[in-house]
C-alpha cells in the first residue's frame, strides 16, 4: 500500500542517491542476523515509501517473508486494525498457538467475538506467532505512515520491537518527521532520511526529464531542495521553453495535484488565523517579523504573530538565527499561496504595501499586486522599482515589474515605452527572447509611432539572434539614436543602453562605417561620456589605433568594480578590457557574473562573464577551465536561443583543439563559425574562425594554409581597420609568412605592429611584437637580441602558450646558428610548458629540436611522472576501455567537452600522445607502482 509520499525514483539497480541509506538501514535491521527494529523518518515526499518498497523487495529476493501494513487515518479509531493488516495472511496459523494466546489474538483481530483481551496478552501472542512464522525463513514487517496506525497496534509493535534480539525478525516503520509528536514511537531507534544530494538530484532529473532546459533544471533543483517527489512532479509545471518564469511571484511555483495533496493538506487543517498569517509570510519573502506584524495590524483582522504557533508546531515554519521567519520547504510556501483566493492575496499585498512605506522598491511591487485598475502613480513607482531591481542584478524581477507597470499604465505612449524597456531587458539581459519579441510587438500595437530607444535596442538583439543581419540592426539603432528626444544626456539610461548595443553591433560587423555613428553620438554626450562608453570606443572598436589611449578610462572602470553591484556595468567593463589584455584585473568581478548566473541570475550577464574568463583562460594557460567554461557558455546559448553569441564559445573550443593537435575538430569548428558569419556580415566572428584555423594549420605544419587564414583577418603589412582580432593573429601571420618565404610581407607586418605601438597595449602585445620582429629578421645577431628582449618583458610569462612559442622560436634560432648548448634552456622551458598545457604538436616540435641540440630528453612515451587526480584517473580508465567522451561524460555527470579537456591534460602526464596508448600506459604505471614480490 502506498500513499502520496510514494516516490518512484528507482532504477534497475536501486534508488537514486539512496545506496548508502539502504545499506545502513539493512545493517540496523539485522534481518536474519539477530533481528532489529527501525523507524524511518523524513519530510513529506522525501521518498520513505520508496525506501520501504526497496527494502521489502530486497528481503523477498533473499528468501525472507514480508508483511506489509500502512496507517490509515479513518481506521485509527479501531483497535488492532493495523495488526489485522499485518497478520491477515496468517490467520489460519493463529490457531496453532496455545489456548490463552490464541483466543486473545483471535478476539483482538476480530476473527472471533469475546471480551477485549488484556493488551499484554495480545502483545505476547503476537510475539510468539511472529517467532513461529520466522522459524522457516527470516521475516520483515514493513509499516508505512506509522503515526496513523491505531494506538493499540502501535503499542503492540513497540512491545515486539523491543524483544527481537536473537530472532530472524525485523520491523521497519516510516513516519513523516512532523508527525512524530503525535504518538510515542515505543523507543524505536530512528533513522532520518535526508534530501538527495546535488549529484543524485541532477541524475534523477536527467534520467526522467532529459530535455529540460538548463534554466528550468536549475530552478527545479533550487526549489525542490533534494525532495524526490518535488523533483519529479515540479518538472510538469515548470516552463519547458527557454524563458525564465515571469508569473505573479517568481518564487512561488504552481503545484501539481499530487504536491498540493502532500503539502497543501498540512495547511488546510490549521486554524484560519494561522492560514492567514502563513499567506502573509508567503508573500513577504524576507521573513521580516516586524514587517509581518505591521502588515497584520494594517489588515485589521485581529490576527498577530502568536497565531503562527500552530504552524511552528506542525514544523511548517521556523524562526532562524536572524529572527526571520522561514518555511521548512519552498513548496510549503507555494502551497500557502496556491490554497488562497485572489481577493485574499490582494488584501495581503495591500497591507504589506502600507507596512513598507520606507522601502519603495518592495512597496511598489506590493502596490502593483494589490491594484486592479490602471493607476499612473503606482505604475511610475513600479517603473522606478524595476530599475533598482535591475541594478541589483535581478533581470527577471525587473522585467516582471515593468510588465506589471505597463499593465497599470493608463496612457498608451507610456505603456508602450515601459513594454519596450521590459522587452530590452528580456532580450539583452535575462535570455527571455520569445517574451521580448511578444512585448515588443505589444508595444508597437499600443503606440504605432513608437520611437523608444529601448525598443530599437531590443529589436537589434532580437535581429542578431535570429537572422543575424548586422546592417539592419545597425540602421534601427542609428535611426532611434539620431531622432530621439534625449538631448544626448549622459544620464539617460535608455540612451546609454542603446549606445552600448550599437557598440556590440558595430563590433560584430568589424567595419569602420558601422562605428562612425557611435563616435559621433558619444562625442555629443553631456556633460561627458561615461567611462565605459569612452573605453569601448577605443579598445573594442579599433584597438590597434586607439587602444593605448584608453588607459585612463580602463583604470577608472577597474578601480570602481569591487563596489559596483550592477552586473550590466561589470559585463561592459569586461568587454572594454578584452583587447587591452586586462581581463586579469577584473576576473573576480567576472566570476561574480558567473556565480550570479549559476544561481539563476541574468543569462546574458552570465554569458558575458563566461566569455571574458574563457578568453583570458586560453591566453594564460588555464586550458581545462577554458574548455569547461566554454562548454557551459555554449549550452547557455543553446538553451536561451542566443545564437549570435554561441560562436564565442565555439571559437574557444576550436583554439583549444588546434593547440592540442585535434586538427580535424579545430578546422571543422572554425569552418562552422565562418559559414555562419559570412552571410550575416558578422565579420568579427569570421575573424575568430580564421584565427582558430590558422593556429590549427600551424600545429600540423601547413604554413601556407596558416598564412591564408591569418591574412583573411588582417592582410600582411596592415592591421585591419576596426578589426580588433587583427591583434591576435600578428605572430601567427609573421611565422607563416617566414615559413613560406614571404619575408617582405613578414617585415611589413612587423613594421605595421611597431607603427601602431602595440607594445603599449599590454605585455602580451609587447612579447608578440618583439618576437615577430625576431622571427622575421634575416640578421641572426639582431634576431637573437630581439628574442632576449622579448623574453625579458615584465609580465610576459603570464601568457603561457605565447611565451612558450617564443622560447621555441628562440631555441630554434640558436640551434640554427650552432649555439646548441645555449639553445637547450629555452627549448626545455618551452617543452615543459607545452607538455603542461597538452599542446602536443608544439611539444613534439620542441622535443625534436631539443634532441637535435643534444639535450637529454625523455620521449613523450615516458615523459611524465605527474600524479593523476582521482577524476583524471577515472576518465583515463573509462577511456582505456573504449568508451567515447560522451559515454564517459554520462557516467561521470560531466560534459563531453570537459572530458576531452581532461584527456588532453592526462596524455602528457602519462607521457603518451593518443587515446590508443592509454591502456598500455595505465598498465605500465600500475606495474611500476606495485611492490615487487621477492622470488
Amino acid at each position: 500500500m502506498t500513499g502520496p509520499d510514494t516516490v518512484d525514483n528507482s532504477t534497475a539497480t536501486g534508488l537514486f542517491g539512496r545506496e548508502d541509506d539502504l545499506q545502513h538501514i539493512r545493517r540496523l535491521l539485522g534481518i536474519g542476523a539477530g533481528g532489529g527494529a527501525l523507524l524511518l523518518s523524513g519530510d513529506a515526499g522525501i521518498g520513505k515509501t520508496a525506501v520501504l518498497d526497496a527494502m521489502a523487495a530486497a528481503a523477498r529476493a533473499e528468501g525472507a517473508q514480508v508483511l506489509r501494513a500502512a496507517g490509515v487515518e479513518f481506521e485509527a479509531k479501531y483497535d488492532y486494525s493495523g495488526l489485522n493488516q499485518l497478520l491477515f495472511p496468517f490467520q489460519d496459523t493463529l490457531r496453532t498457538l496455545e489456548a490463552p494466546f490464541r483466543d486473545a489474538l483471535l478476539v483482538a483481530l476480530g476473527f472471533e467475538s469475546g471480551l477485549p483481551p488484556p493488551q499484554l496478552m495480545v502483545s505476547n501472542a503476537v510475539l510468539l506467532h511472529l517467532r513461529a512464522i520466522a522459524g522457516d525463513a527470516p521475516l520483515l514487517m514493513v509499516v508505512d505512515d506509522f503515526p496513523w496506525l491505531d494506538r493499540a497496534s502501535a503499542d503492540v509493535l513497540g512491545f515486539v520491537a523491543r524483544r527481537l534480539a536473537g530472532t530472524q525478525i525485523g520491523v521497519l516503520a516510516a513516519a513523516r518527521s512532523e508527525s512524530l509528536s503525535l504518538y510515542d514511537n515505543g523507543a524505536l531507534p530512528e533513522y532520518r532520511l535526508q534530501p538527495l544530494d546535488q549529484r543524485a538530484s541532477a541524475h534523477l532529473i536527467a534520467t526522467r526529464h532529459p530535455n529540460l532546459v538548463a534554466s528550468a533544471r536549475h530552478r527545479l533543483m533550487t526549489v525542490a531542495k533534494g525532495n524526490p517527489l518535488a523533483l519529479l512532479e515540479l518538472s510538469s509545471v515548470l516552463p519547458t521553453m527557454r524563458e525564465p518564469a515571469l508569473g505573479e511571484a517568481s518564487a512561488v511555483l504552481p503545484l501539481s495535484r499530487r504536491l498540493e495533496t502532500v503539502f497543501g493538506s498540512r495547511i488546510i487543517v490549521l486554524p484560519r488565523p494561522t492560514q492567514s498569517l502563513l499567506l502573509l509570510a508567503a508573500l513577504e519573502p524576507t521573513g521580516d517579523l516586524a514587517v509581518m506584524q505591521a502588515a497584520a495590524r494594517q489588515a485589521n483582522n485581529g490576527y498577530g504573530l502568536d497565531d503562527l504557533a500552530p504552524a511552528e508546531r506542525a514544523q511548517l515554519v521556523y524562526i532562524d538565527e536572524r529572527r526571520r521567519l522561514r518555511f521548512r520547504h519552498p513548496l510549503i510556501r507555494s502551497a500557502a499561496v496556491e490554497g488562497s483566493t485572489s481577493t485574499a492575496r490582494r488584501a495581503v499585498h495591500a497591507a504589506l504595501a502600507q507596512a513598507l512605506t520606507d522601502q519603495p522598491e518592495r512597496q511598489a511591487w506590493h502596490l502593483g499586486e494589490a491594484t486592479v485598475e490602471p493607476n499612473e502613480d503606482v505604475a511610475a513607482l513600479m517603473e522606478r522599482a524595476a530599475r533598482i531591481t535591475l541594478r541589483r542584478g535581478d533581470g527577471v524581477g525587473s522585467m516582471r515589474t515593468l510588465m506589471r507597470s505597463a499593465e497599470l499604465t493608463p496612457h498608451g505612449s507610456d505603456r508602450a515605452r515601459r513594454l519596450a524597456e521590459a522587452a530590452y531587458i528580456g532580450a539583452e539581459s535575462t535570455g527571455a527572447l520569445t517574451s521580448a519579441q511578444r512585448l515588443l510587438d505589444d508595444a508597437r500595437h499600443t503606440a504605432s509611432d513608437l520611437t523608444s530607444l529601448h525598443a530599437a535596442a531590443a529589436a537589434a538583439h532580437l535581429i542578431l539572434n535570429s537572422d543575424g543581419d548586422v546592417d539592419m540592426a545597425h540602421r534601427l539603432l542609428v535611426h532611434a539614436i539620431e531622432n530621439g528626444n534625449h538631448a544626448y544626456d549622459a544620464a539617460d539610461t535608455a540612451l546609454i543602453d542603446a549606445l552600448c548595443t550599437l557598440a556590440l553591433v558595430a563590433f560584430f560587423g568589424a567595419r569602420q562605417d558601422l562605428w562612425k555613428p557611435y563616435y559621433q553620438a558619444v562625442k555629443k554626450l553631456t556633460p561627458r561620456p561615461p567611462a565605459v562608453l569612452a573605453a569601448l570606443g577605443k579598445t573594442f572598436s579599433d584597438p590597434a589605433r586607439t587602444g593605448g589611449e584608453a588607459t585612463k578610462e580602463l583604470d577608472e572602470l577597474i578601480e570602481a568594480l569591487p563596489n559596483v553591484p550592477d552586473p550590466v556595468e561589470v559585463a561592459r567593463a569586461g568587454s572594454a578590457a578584452v583587447y587591452a589584455d586586462r581581463v586579469g584585473d577584473l576576473r573576480e568581478a567576472q566570476w561574480r557574473l558567473v556565480r550570479m548566473g549559476r544561481d539563476g541570475g541574468p543569462a546574458r550577464r552570465y554569458m558575458s562573464g563566461l566569455m571574458h574568463l574563457c578568453l583570458d583562460d586560453f591566453l594564460t594557460g588555464e586550458w581545462n577551465e577554458a574548455a569547461s567554461l566554454a562548454d557551459e557558455g555554449f549550452q547557455l546559448c543553446e538553451s536561451h536561443g542566443y545564437t549570435a553569441f554561441a560562436w564565442y564559445f565555439l571559437y574557444v573550443h576550436a583554439l583549444l583543439a588546434a593547440a592540442r593537435g585535434e586538427t580535424d575538430e579545430a578546422e571543422e569548428t572554425a569552418e562552422r563559425i565562418i559559414r555562419w558569419a559570412i552571410p550575416r556580415k558578422v565579420s568579427c566572428a569570421a575573424h575568430f574562425g580564421h584565427h582558430a584555423a590558422a593556429l590549427a594549420a600551424l600545429g600540423r605544419g601547413d604554413f601556407a594554409g596558416a598564412y591564408e587564414h591569418a591574412n583573411a583577418v588582417s592582410p600582411a603589412g596592415t592591421l585591419a581597420s576596426h578589426a580588433p582580432h587583427a591583434l591576435w593573429v600578428t605572430m601567427d601571420l609573421v611565422e607563416a609568412a617566414v615559413r613560406t618565404n614571404r619575408h617582405t610581407e613578414a617585415a611589413a607586418h612587423v613594421r605595421a605592429m611597431r607603427e601602431a605601438n602595440l607594445p603599449s597595449l599590454s605585455s602580451r602585445h609587447a612579447l608578440l611584437t618583439e618576437a615577430s620582429a625576431a622571427v622575421s629578421s634575416i640578421d641572426d645577431e639582431q634576431a637573437l637580441q630581439l628574442f632576449v628582449k622579448a623574453l625579458a618583458i615584465p609580465g610576459a610569462a603570464r601568457w603561457q602558450f605565447d611565451m612558450a612559442r617564443v622560447q621555441l622560436f628562440y631555441g630554434e634560432r640558436l640551434r640554427r646558428v650552432r649555439a646548441t648548448t645555449d639553445s637547450r634552456a629555452p627549448l626545455k622551458a618551452a617543452l615543459g610548458t607545452f607538455r603542461h598545457l597538452g599542446a602536443l604538436p608544439w611539444a613534439a616540435r620542441a622535443e625534436a629540436e631539443l634532441r637535435a641540440a643534444g639535450g637529454v630528453t625523455r620521449p613523450l612515451a615516458a615523459a611524465s611522472t605527474q600524479v593523476l587526480t582521482p577524476q583524471e584517473m577515472a576518465i583515463a580508465r573509462l577511456a582505456a576501455t573504449g568508451l567515447t567522451n560522451k559515454q564517459i561524460a554520462q557516467r561521470l555527470f560531466l560534459s563531453h567537452r570537459t572530458v576531452g579537456a581532461h584527456l588532453y591534460q592526462i596524455y602528457p602526464k602519462l607521457g603518451i600522445t593518443s587515446r590508443g596508448m592509454l591502456r598500455d600506459a595505465l598498465q605500465g604505471r600500475a606495474a611500476s607502482d606495485s611492490p615487487h614480490t621477492p622470488g
